[in-house]
């Protein structure tokens, strides 16, 4: 997957480190082209041996009977599917590169029915902690949509295991996070969001620096829009 550097989700993700009473939420939006890197072919060939029909009876290939295998993807002894399985790792690899997720199972994996139900869960919980600005000011759908045009994207969310989360990193104030990943076939682009959510008394990487990033209340202020 290729990085696209966008300024205007640049824009956004100044914007997507914010705290309430209870806790710290950090976020970030990207922008990938569907173009394979080295690290790439690796899982992609990985994935081929391991669902590929054609190479059934090599080492880790499935079995006869688990052909039946069905995916959010569809059939994933078909090439479509697989792609897609593909793209989502991969993106999954780019945005994590401490981590490998070349064993994640498509069952992780859960498509969305719509756009407005992802817009509404998503605006819900900007809103709801008091971040409306990365919605309201800096267009967060506007900006998507000139990307990937959202009404043609298929939706996905990552359920990782507890042991594999890498929004959890092992912290131990993590409380929650969630992320979204939107895919346009046609044009081969992602968009990756992410959120979570860590207590306020969470220690930080900075020897307990604070977190603090609107310390001055006019900074973002509706008044201003």
């Amino acid at each position: 997957m290729k990085f696209l550097e966008v300024d205007s989700l640049d824009l956004i993700n100044t914007a997507f480190q914010w705290e309430t009473a209870e806790c710290v939420l950090t976020g970030r939006v990207e922008a990938y082209s569907c173009k394979s890197a080295g690290s790439d072919k690796k899982l992609f060939k990985q994935l081929e041996n391991k669902y590929n029909t054609d190479l059934l009876g090599i080492p880790g290939s499935l079995s006869p009977d688990d052909l039946h295998v069905i995916s959010p993807f569809g059939r994933l002894t078909e090439a479509t599917p697989r792609k897609t399985f593909f793209y989502l790792l991969a993106t999954l690899n780019a945005a994590f590169p401490d981590y490998d997720f070349g064993d994640v199972r498509p069952d992780q994996f859960l498509k969305l029915p719509s756009l407005e139900i992802v817009m509404n869960s998503v605006n819900t919980t900007l809103f709801n902690l008091g971040n409306d600005f990365i919605v309201n000011r800096y267009r967060l759908w506007d900006v998507l949509d000139e990307i990937v045009q959202l009404n043609e994207c298929d939706i996905y969310t990552y359920n990782p295991d507890v042991d594999d989360d890498p929004m959890c990193e092992e912290e131990e104030g993590y409380i929650w996070s969630m992320n979204y990943f939107f895919f346009n076939r046609k044009l081969k682009r992602m968009i990756f969001f992410s959120t979570k959510s860590e207590s306020l008394n969470a220690p930080t990487a900075e020897g307990g620096e604070s977190h603090h990033r609107y310390q001055d209340d006019d900074e973002f202020s509706m008044d201003d829009m």
